[in-house]
């Protein structure tokens, strides 16, 4: 039987569509993520390669890092959301695959893993660290999201359990570290994005 963080690219894939409503309909005013990928962004070269993991519909994320001038490679398991990527953003480039797994030998600019990373299991976001590592150039800025502190919390999409897991602040800093990430900036429940928790970092 899978488990609950097992069971999230197929809830997304058979809800992809009624998420990408929800979120526009939950964040259809200005971009409350924008003051964190503005950061992001002052972190990259001139027309940056940037890696997009789980990357959802392509909006609004997607889309603002493309207006922005940056060439995205969006990585997501569940192919709905992935079609709806392509019909969105059809000049950039895409993979229908599990983040924990790629291995697209090349190096990217920037990496991204925003509202995704917490979906995944305590081991597997331990394991993500190498992932990133693999695809950064030198310098790049990696930014993702997480929990406030240790813990498995369950919410509900679709009538379905939602799976999120956190590793505490201390492990996150440690792994960074021993992959070669310098922590460039870190806000917990940041109330100008949403509550999220935030974390963005450079290779060194």
């Amino acid at each position: 039987m899978l488990t609950d963080a097992e069971r999230i690219i197929g809830l997304y894939q058979r809800h992809a569509r009624a998420w990408a409503a929800a979120r526009k309909d939950l964040f259809g005013g200005p971009l409350i993520e924008v003051g964190w990928l503005d950061r992001f962004l002052c972190m990259l070269p001139p027309c940056p390669a940037v890696l997009d993991l789980s990357c959802g519909s392509g909006e609004p994320i997607g889309r603002y890092l493309a207006e922005k001038g940056c060439h995205l490679t969006g990585v997501d398991a569940a192919l709905e959301m992935i079609t709806m990527w392509k019909g969105r953003l059809p000049q950039h480039a895409w993979h229908v695959a599990d983040m924990r797994s790629i291995s697209l030998g090349r190096l990217f600019d920037g990496v991204l893993a925003w509202d995704s990373f917490f979906r995944l299991s305590h081991d597997d976001q331990r394991r993500m660290f190498p992932v990133f590592r693999a695809h950064a150039g030198s310098g790049a800025p990696l930014m993702f999201t997480s929990g406030p502190s240790h813990g498995v919390a369950m919410g509900t999409f679709g009538g379905e359990p939602l799976y999120h897991a956190s590793l505490d602040a201390a492990e996150y800093r440690s792994l960074r570290g021993e992959h070669g990430f310098d922590i460039v900036a870190h806000k917990v429940g940041d109330p100008a994005c949403g509550g999220r928790t935030v974390w963005l970092a450079r290779l060194l």
